[in-house]
Order: structure tokens, then sequence, then C-alpha cells
């Protein structure tokens, strides 16, 4: 069983220390520090040269006592959204949210902590377990730009788990979509918009004709799209030149996904030709999807581990993307779980003590399901 005070207290530890995307540095060398002293075999890769960040991901492997077992992943990543300085979280009966004007950091400390504690708890009770490869990640938030800067021949797992998702311990994500950046620059033609207007092209105006026509939200079950940010002008005296809109497409059905970001890509096109604007287009592929079936030898792993641990095994799919994403393109069958933050990317944010512990003890059942298996059964569905 877990360590309850000591698990808590390093979650309360580690909230408070400021980590946002693409500065991680200090949350990294206490993580390497740490696992070092579990004894792994601890490293770090370049990703934070190409996602221009001050460190990269942290690796740490685990020797085995179960040869025959395969090598478990475990995963959580070290970067959390704005606002993140001087987090004070607040324990108050039995719930744990920020004190401030902040978000509390579960996202994804609470995946963080639980993979140290089991980490813990297997070497003091000295328990039989196969090879383990924990991947602590920078820059999920934007984009996994961690994860996909990843060099997957470092990627010794044959199965993993993500802990980076709200809800209730117990749920499992089997599949969650990819998602398109849209990048959309109009250029029209400046004029004085109170002496002659007619010689201009109001690109604004373009952009807007086409955001009208953009079928938006959830669109299906399993795809949906949104137009972020829009940027263009100079002053209300001149007709605007230039505009800039940026949008997502994200769908769990990869041919839904590239079809959706094509029609986006059109109406923006046949909108700036009609006023005879210019339009310059840019998609960027920021992750493709994933699904698992519950049938698969992964899923079934997880809902014995689960139950095992007291929690209700619930699967689900979700509109939003994690590292699990990347480690399933790289061929790592890797499902996500919750681990119990609610109201995350807000200052509402918060997380039951309660949960922390009991996702501790599904990752430390994960880890005795896993080195039950051998490397001869089917683990890469």
């Amino acid at each position: 069983m877990p360590n309850r005070q000591r698990l808590i207290a390093e979650f309360l530890e580690l909230v408070k220390i400021e980590s946002p995307t693409r500065q991680e540095r200090k949350i990294a060398d206490i993580l390497k520090e740490r696992l070092s002293g579990l004894g792994l075999e601890v490293s770090e890769d370049q990703a934070g040269e190409a996602v221009g960040g001050n460190c990269g991901n942290i690796f740490g492997y685990l020797k085995g006592n179960l040869p025959e077992a395969p090598t478990l992943l475990l995963s959580a990543h070290m970067d959390t959204v704005q606002p993140c300085q001087n987090i004070e979280p607040l324990q108050k009966e039995g719930i744990i949210g920020s004190a401030g004007a902040t978000i509390l950091g579960a996202d994804d400390k609470s995946g963080l902590v639980p993979i140290l504690e089991a980490l813990r708890v297997i070497k003091e009770e000295n328990l039989p377990h196969g090879d383990i490869q924990v991947i602590f990640n920078i820059a999920e938030e934007g984009g996994l730009n961690g994860s996909k800067n990843l060099d997957a021949s470092n990627l010794k797992a044959d199965l993993g788990f993500v802990l980076d998702s709200g809800g209730t311990p117990g749920k499992i994500i089997l599949e969650a979509p990819g998602q398109d950046r849209i990048n959309v620059s109009i250029k029209g033609r400046a004029s004085h918009a109170g002496i002659v207007p007619e010689e201009g092209i109001n690109a604004i105006l373009a952009a807007s004709k086409a955001i009208a026509k953009i079928s938006w939200g959830r669109l299906d079950g399993e795809t949906t799209s949104n137009v972020g940010t829009i940027r263009g002008g100079i002053a209300t005296n001149i007709v605007a030149e230039n505009a800039e809109v940026v949008c997502e497409s994200r769908s769990r059905d990869l041919i839904k996904l590239e079809r959706l970001s094509a029609e986006i890509c059109a109406i923006f096109q046949n909108s700036a030709k009609e006023m005879g604007a210019e339009s310059e287009i840019k998609v960027q592929r920021l992750y493709t999807p994933f699904k698992l079936a519950k049938e698969s030898a992964i899923a079934v792993l997880a809902a014995k581990a689960a139950e095992a641990a007291g929690l209700t095994p619930e699967f689900i799919a979700t509109g939003g993307g994690s590292d699990a994403n990347n480690y399933n393109n790289y061929g790592v069958p890797c499902l996500v779980l919750s681990t119990g933050m609610e109201k995350l990317h807000t200052t509402d944010e918060y997380i039951r003590e309660e949960d922390l512990v009991r996702t501790t003890c599904f990752v430390l059942e994960i880890i005795k399901a896993t080195s039950f298996r051998t490397k001869d059964l089917k683990v890469k569905d």
C-alpha cells in the first residue's frame, strides 16, 4: 500500500514548483534525482532544443527481477498551463485546491506523484516486477511537443499507461482524437476608410465571411472544430489589409479529420478569392488519433488491475489528446488513466487526496498485473 502521508506531502511539494511549458528545468532536476535515488537508470534527451525549451524529456529505467515479463511504460508530463507562478495549495476537508489566482498544477503532477510513490512501494516491499520504463515529458500542453520530439528508438516498452486525464480513478481512455492546427493568413488591400473605401479589400471582412460558413463546435460524436484566435487591421480609418486566423479540427476518425481540415481550408480560400484577396493557409498535424479495443490485451489487463485496486473500470473515449497519442503512433500500445483531477486549466482546479491514493494503488496493481504476463503473450494488439 502507498504511504498516504508521504504521497500527499510530495504532491504539495511538486505543485509549488513552477514548471510552465518549455520551462521545466527545475522540476526535471528534482525528478531526475528522485528516480536515481530509487535505483533507476536516468537520462535526458534533446527534445528541449527542438521545442525551444530549457530541458528535455526525462527517461528512467528500472531493471526488473522477472525477465520474462513485458516492459511497462509509465508516463506523465512535467509542464503546466499558466497562471502557475507562486502556487499555494490549500487543503480543506480532504480536497486540495489553489489558495490564490493560479492553477493548482494537478495537471499533470497528479500523474507524476503516483508513479514515484508506486516505485517506492515496489522497492520497499521488494515486489516482483518486470522492467519498468518511466518517461516524464516536457511541453505536453499546446501540442504534445515533448513526446512528438522524443527519439522513438529510446522507447523500450511493450505496453504503457499515461496518467493524464480528469475524472474518477478507474476511468480508462481507449480512444482519443487527432488534431490539426490551421493557420490562415489573408491579404487584402489597404485604403482610406473614409475617403476611398471602395479602393480597399478588407481582409477582416473576408476572414469573417469564411468564419460564418465554417461548421464549428461538436460536429458529431467524435469530431469537433473551433476558431481560436483572430487578429488584423491597424486602425478604424484604414481598410484592413491583413487578417490572421487560427483554427483547429479534431476527430477520432483520421478520414474525418482530414476531410474537415480540407473543408475549412477551402472555405477560407474561396472567401478570400471572392473578395479579390489572397490567402495563405498552413495545416499542421499536431498528433494523430488512436483507438484501442476494450478486448485488447492491454485493456483487459487495465480492467483487472482497476478491480484489484478496488476501482470500477470504465472505458471511455475523449476529445482531448495526450502523450499516449504519440506513444501509440510509435507502436507502443498505450492507454490513458484518469487521476482524479477536476476543473483542470482553470483557477478552480482541485483534486481529492483520496484520489491520489487510489491512483497510486491502480499503478501498483498494473505493475503486478504486467508482471504476471510473459513476453510471448500478445501485448501489442
